[in-house]
């Protein structure tokens, strides 16, 4: 059991030691976490900064939210020994209520618990706002996978860029594009319709009238159509629908 002498001298430590991490916490801005990443580091904007530097910086805020959270712990302990002292209950374990060994208190005056009890060290997850926006290219900005989505995301927007000309050649794509102009993902893409057909078939107002408007497109897809004999892009057309097709006029 505790002496008074030695109960007053860890209130004594743990006092001076709270003030000495509130002065710290308090004179650092919370390890400058008060501030935004770019008030931090003087910069009006991160635009234009090389991102070696900005992962550096980000970094550096990593470690800050580490050092403030170990901090911040290290009071909330304090504050739950000095109750304890307050109550009588200090120097034993809140679990099993066993004496706690005065070489374990000189060690962490600030436990509550024996060993046995000890809570389990759990790894916060809590991590800079900055990280929010690293993930793999276009993660959270492509809308393809999702149903009905005709959305401009972020992926047409690269690829709308990468139309004028990016440095890839043909030994970076699995299945190299034929011409130079589209060296880009999904640069085969039709834009502004779905079909080819679409191209050069027309109806009236009312969905009759159908016209075909031969172009070059419609005679690719008619000699693509012929050389693999089958009836449209994606395939042959089911027995039921394929036969009116074949039949020969009767006279």
């Amino acid at each position: 059991m505790l002496s008074n002498q030695q109960i007053k001298s860890f209130q004594q430590q743990l006092q001076h030691t709270k003030q000495e991490l509130e002065k710290q916490l308090n004179d650092s801005g919370d390890f400058g976490l008060r501030r935004s990443q770019d008030d931090s580091t003087g910069e009006l904007s991160s635009y234009d900064n090389h991102p070696g530097d900005q992962g550096t910086e980000l970094y550096e805020r990593e470690k800050d939210l580490a050092l403030g959270e170990h901090v911040r712990d290290e009071i909330r302990d304090i504050n739950r020994a000095l109750q304890a002292i307050d109550a009588g209950e200090y120097g034993k374990c809140e679990v099993c209520s066993k004496e706690i060994p005065l070489e374990r208190l000189s060690i962490i005056p600030t436990t509550t618990f024996c060993v046995e009890h000890s809570p389990s060290q759990e790894t916060s997850d809590n991590r800079p706002v900055e990280e929010e926006v690293l993930g793999p290219p276009f993660g959270r900005f492509d809308y393809d996978g999702r149903d009905e989505s005709v959305g401009f995301d972020a992926e047409d927007s690269w690829q709308e860029v990468a139309s004028y000309g990016t440095s890839e050649t043909p030994s970076d794509f699995a299945y190299p594009p034929n011409d130079y102009e589209d060296m880009y993902v999904e640069s085969e893409e039709n834009i502004g319709y779905v079909e080819d057909y679409e191209n050069f078939v027309g109806v009236d107002i009312y969905g009759k009238e159908i016209t075909v408007y031969p172009n070059s497109q419609y005679e690719e897809l008619k000699e693509t159509l012929i050389e693999e004999n089958i009836q449209t892009s994606i395939g042959d057309l089911p027995r039921y629908e394929h036969d009116p097709y074949v039949e020969e006029e009767k006279d």
